[in-house]
């Protein structure tokens, strides 16, 4: 396997690269548009990012994968990156039915990989459309309506950090404390962070954008938990043991497991990863994802 960001910086970049060099689509659903692109061939797996961010978060993971054998759609939810504004609303429901739409206009079965809101969303499209819906991966996910952890906040100093920052995001909309957010989600920084946080400003700087980030953070989970118990494929949850936005996160993840149907949901947590496992540490979760992905797609 090619190591992606622990490696030299060149091999990084070259990666990155061969996303860029993927042609931009659009997806008209009822007057708006959701940007995607698609590179290589073989079972169809969509990627799906998390608030605030865009479809370039999965600049390491997009091509391995197509470079293992599948056709992946590397997805900007609704209002972020290069999908249009001025949707209706901003929920995990939401962004589920957007990304049930690209697996059907793609001619699916598939995997979703879900990362943040995104991993709720995946948990919504595989209960309501399970003939599209093959497996899913949640990467750090907001599945579950979150309770008022106190305990948590004095124990954690990472957990109190993250709250904190989060917090003042939701109050005030300023892009420098989502920006103190992320350099605690990012507990270490891949080699071309300082180009990357850079067009992440860049973008959430454009008209509207902070405010569906705002909107986003402001929406329950509770969607998606309700319909965890309503999962008939396979999922994998992928924790990072230094996310801040748990004071325990592999806690979070068996609370998802235990409220999926018996013996469907497999917990890995990646030690040392934060909010975002797939940029900080793309090796270990390809490692972890493709036998997910053989096993579930095989005969899809």
């Amino acid at each position: 396997m090619t190591p992606l960001a622990n490696d030299a910086s060149f091999k990084l970049f070259a990666l990155a690269d061969l996303m860029e060099s993927a042609m931009t689509e659009h997806l008209d659903i009822a007057g708006n548009t959701i940007a995607y692109d698609v590179a290589g061939q073989g079972p169809l797996v969509v990627l799906a990012h998390g608030i605030g961010d865009s479809r370039h978060s999965y600049r390491f993971l997009a091509p391995a994968l197509a470079a293992e054998g599948y056709r992946v759609a590397n997805v900007d939810i609704r209002g972020c990156g290069d999908s249009s504004l001025g949707w209706d609303g901003y929920s995990r429901t939401d962004i589920a039915g957007d990304l049930v739409a690209v697996v059907r206009h793609l001619g699916g079965p598939a995997v979703i990989i879900g990362q943040s809101i995104s991993g709720g969303a995946a948990t919504i499209a595989a209960a309501t459309a399970p003939e599209v819906i093959a497996g899913i991966v949640e990467l750090a996910p907001f599945t579950r309506a979150q309770s008022f952890d106190l305990g948590g906040l004095v124990r954690v100093k990472r957990f109190r950090a993250g709250y904190t920052q989060m917090a003042l995001v939701i109050m005030r909309g300023k892009l420098g404390n989502w920006t103190k957010y992320l350099d605690v989600a990012l507990p270490t920084k891949p080699a071309d962070w300082g180009s990357e946080l850079a067009r992440i400003e860049a973008k959430l700087s454009e008209p509207g954008r902070m405010e569906v980030l705002r909107a986003m953070c402001k929406t329950s989970p509770t969607d998606a938990g309700e319909q965890l118990a309503g999962v008939k494929c396979p999922v994998l949850i992928i924790e990072g043991s230094a996310d801040p936005d748990w004071a325990d996160p592999r806690a979070e993840g068996e609370k998802i497991i235990a409220d999926l149907p018996r013996d469907l949901g497999e917990l890995a947590v990646i030690t040392d990863a934060g909010h975002y496992p797939h940029v900080q540490m793309p090796d270990q979760v390809l490692a972890l994802t493709l036998p997910f992905l053989d096993r579930t797609l095989a005969h899809a």
